[in-house]
């Protein structure tokens, strides 16, 4: 059975860091995208940051670049979402992916995991 696990959310202060990381479960990680997605409240749900297999190619949404950085180890079966600088605006619930295409768009990814929250107050 396929799982994705996310960890590491929380709620902080604007400006302070997080690090998200999910693990993967119950399939042959190597060769899949990864990818995370938030859904911010009253908003649909959003890819934020994916990196291919052997992470040849990584993407990010304009809003978090030079904040976030996607990276994943294929030894660990994990992915992680370093947040720097967090703004009240990234506050939502953010989801881990699996896809053996690389798209930030929700529905061509196949595999999600139960997502872990993330709150950050001005």
């Amino acid at each position: 059975q396929i799982r994705l696990a996310e960890s590491g959310g929380g709620s902080v202060q604007s400006g302070e860091s997080l690090r998200l990381s999910c693990t993967a479960s119950g399939f042959t990680y190597g060769p899949f995208s990864m990818a995370w997605f938030r859904q911010i409240p009253g908003q649909e749900r959003e890819g934020v940051a994916l990196i291919t297999r052997g992470s040849r190619y990584i993407q990010y949404i304009d809003s978090v670049k030079g904040r976030f950085t996607i990276s994943r180890s294929n030894t660990e079966n994990k992915v992680f979402l370093q947040m720097n600088n967090l703004k009240p605006e990234d506050t939502g619930t953010y989801y881990c992916t699996a896809s053996g295409e690389a798209s930030l768009e929700p529905a061509k990814n196949k595999y999600w995991g139960q997502g872990t929250r993330v709150s950050v107050s001005s």
